[in-house]
């Protein structure tokens, strides 16, 4: 089996414990040798502050490549590009360009008066910018936002027209899920890369949570393991069988990168990375 190259997923924290976590969680994987890691966004821009301060950190501190979320919501252009400027400062190379979710309480986006209205918008201004690689989000399945089941194809066909040259997609759980997704994209002449998202099932409540928000299906299947495995104490143990079999089967069938949603707890993502031969060169004693 052909190793992987693998990337890691990051949120910013909000209290001095979460802090705490998060560099654990960098430590911990940073000696994998990661292809580069990201820092996302919270929900209507409400982590930016935070966001900033730990991509300056992570690649500071465990030099590593640190691909920065940046967002269209509630703000202006000038104000976005402003956020550009400092991620170049502290030595920011790459951007996730994401149009972000609705803040808090909202249902649908709005995009600011004098902001971007999309993410080919933001995609656009960064292309004409010319300092970074530009990655773009994918939706493997529909997004809830979605017309119909080709709109997230020819939506992402539009971000690589502007400039994106990769696009990490939302998590799944079957890798024919996948599968089709890079079919229809090779059909519309799509030719970025195109990475998965894993989402190593640290909590099965929160993942049915997170799936439902962004509108992951869950096979029936899935959920009757996980409810099983929980009864018998062996929810840890199944989560890293089946985050490992999706992420070899997806190896088979022709992936390069993976791209993983850490949660910040490493433990998982680590364990998997292992199995599927991705293992550290040297041990990393910097700590932050």
């Amino acid at each position: 089996m052909t190793t992987p190259k693998v990337s890691f997923e990051f949120f910013p924290p909000k209290t001095l414990d979460a802090s705490f976590r998060l560099w654990e969680t960098a430590q911990v994987l940073a000696p994998l040798k990661p292809e580069f890691t990201s820092v996302t966004y919270g929900a209507g821009g409400t982590t930016r502050k935070l966001t900033h301060e730990a991509v300056g950190t992570i690649h500071k501190n465990y030099g590593l490549n640190v691909a920065a979320h940046l967002t269209c919501v509630e703000a202006t252009k000038a104000e976005t590009m402003e956020i550009v400027d400092a991620y170049a400062e502290v030595g920011v190379t790459e951007i996730v360009a994401l149009r972000g979710d609705p803040p808090q309480g909202a249902k649908h986006f709005t995009p600011h008066p004098e902001g971007f209205a999309s993410s080919v918008e933001l995609i656009e201004a960064l292309a004409e910018d010319g300092r970074f690689t530009i990655r773009a989000g994918a939706y493997p399945e529909p997004h809830p936002d979605a017309a119909d089941n080709m709109a997230d194809v020819r939506w992402l066909k539009r971000k690589v027209e502007a400039g994106a040259t990769s696009a990490i997609t939302q998590f799944f759980f079957e890798p024919e899920t996948f599968f089709r997704f890079r079919d229809a994209c090779e059909k519309e002449g799509i030719d970025a890369k195109i990475i998965p998202g894993i989402l190593p099932i640290q909590s099965w409540k929160g993942a049915k949570k997170f799936a439902q928000s962004c509108g992951t299906s869950i096979p029936a299947w899935v959920e009757e393991a996980f409810e099983a495995a929980i009864r018998d104490g062996r929810e840890h143990l199944l989560a890293t069988a089946l985050c490992t079999e999706l992420c070899d089967k997806l190896i088979e069938g022709g992936v390069e990168d993976l791209h993983f949603y850490t949660l910040n707890r490493p433990g998982l993502t680590r364990d998997v990375c292992h199995a599927l031969g991705v293992t550290p060169d040297t041990v990393l004693e910097k700590v932050a």
